[in-house]
């Protein structure tokens, strides 16, 4: 046998190295996904600009870490809506994870439970609110608005009798965005995945071109909701109310005015409108607008710890990740999703530990400043 015919067999022999990065999970992912599956998750908008926009605005700040500070471990620990958390990572609501895992959310919300982590629940689970509620994981439920408002209203009324402790209203859907991607694909859910939470409504069968979702969207969801419609929203439980979606100041004013809880600085991971700002770019902007009236959560693009320290000392009270965890529940399940939540904490403790931030409350907006060469990034500041 050759020498390359052995380096060959050698290499054919040895495992693949177990993934350490976010992307590694995103790359066993890809190979482990449908196409049609791995787009629907991976797409954004359009061009995709702002999907990209959301990881490369975390290049735009550096660290200013201090030194010799003491203390030992980083103690992550701190509250969102007066609830315990042991770390400022939450997951993020996101619809479909049946296509990922045949367990769907439930091997999500059973790794989150392990690390006392949140899971915010979509509302377009495939698995029913009560029994992701019956796996013990501390939870939010995400909700859409249907033209058919008793759907929804029944929606707020389940979640609250299973023990959810917040709403967390998804306001940057009037329509939904164009996503090529799914328009190329004719993407409909696989055969035995439905809407497990909405008995009676049926994603469109996918016989015409284009997106199925996109299709349920403009026939089911309400474009008419308003803010003169939180009252009634805010009547149908004692539920905090959170608003998902929000990206300007003017808008987080009317928030504090509604008598909302608090905001999440999203631009729904780059799949709404192509063109809106990167979420970290907003964030300055929106808490200067909340002043504390108000706490203020971020999504999008969040890859690393060190991503999420930066979004904590913009004034981000807590972060959420979406795709990340995804990609943990299509490579390994329960395990994979419990994996990536580790990594995260982890990595966050690491970039507190070098930073000299003993703990949460120590870390302050003069721990970031612009990277060299940027500018623009602190508008809003």
């Amino acid at each position: 046998m050759t020498d390359r015919a052995d380096a060959e067999l050698s290499a054919a022999e040895t495992p693949p190295s177990p993934p350490v990065t976010v992307e590694d999970f995103e790359e066993v992912a890809r190979g482990r996904l449908p196409q049609m599956v791995f787009d629907y998750y991976a797409g954004g908008a359009g061009d995709e600009w702002t999907l990209q926009q959301n990881r490369e605005a975390f290049a735009r700040w550096s660290f200013r870490p201090r030194v010799l500070m003491g203390g030992g471990f980083a103690d992550l620990r701190t509250t969102v809506l007066g609830q315990d958390i042991p770390f400022p990572i939450m997951l993020a609501p996101t619809a479909f994870q049946r296509m990922a895992d045949r367990y769907g959310e439930l091997p999500t919300a059973r790794a989150a439970r392990s690390l006392d982590a949140l899971m915010v629940l979509s509302t377009i689970s495939t698995v029913p609110l009560e029994d992701v509620a019956e796996t013990g994981v501390h939870r939010w439920f995400q909700l859409y608005v249907m033209r058919e408002r008793e759907l929804s209203a029944g929606l707020v009324k389940r979640a609250h009798a299973a023990g959810y402790r917040a709403i967390v209203l998804t306001v940057d859907t009037p329509w939904l965005g164009r996503r090529l991607r799914d328009e190329r694909n004719r993407f409909a859910l696989p055969p035995g995945i439905g809407l497990a939470n909405l008995q009676g409504v049926e994603m469109p069968k996918p016989d015409q071109p284009g997106s199925s979702l996109a299709a349920y969207f403009g026939a089911d969801h309400d474009f008419a909701l308003g803010w003169n419609d939180l009252p009634w929203l805010r009547s149908l439980s004692p539920l905090p109310l959170v608003l998902k979606g929000v990206v300007t100041a003017e808008d987080t004013r009317l928030a504090v005015e509604a008598g909302v809880d608090a905001v999440v600085v999203s631009n729904h991971g780059g799949r709404q409108l192509d063109g809106a700002p990167a979420t970290l770019d907003a964030l300055p902007e929106v808490v200067e607008a909340a002043d504390g009236r108000i706490e203020v959560y971020l999504d999008g693009g969040v890859r690393r710890g060190s991503d999420v320290l930066k979004a904590l000392a913009l004034g981000a009270r807590a972060v959420l990740i979406g795709r990340p965890y995804l990609w943990g529940l299509a490579a390994n399940g329960e395990a994979g999703v419990r994996q990536v939540i580790e990594l995260f904490r982890d990595e966050l403790i690491l970039a507190m530990g070098l930073c000299g931030c003993r703990s949460v409350s120590e870390i302050s907006r003069a721990l970031v400043s612009p990277a060299a060469g940027v500018r623009g990034t602190d508008r809003g500041a």
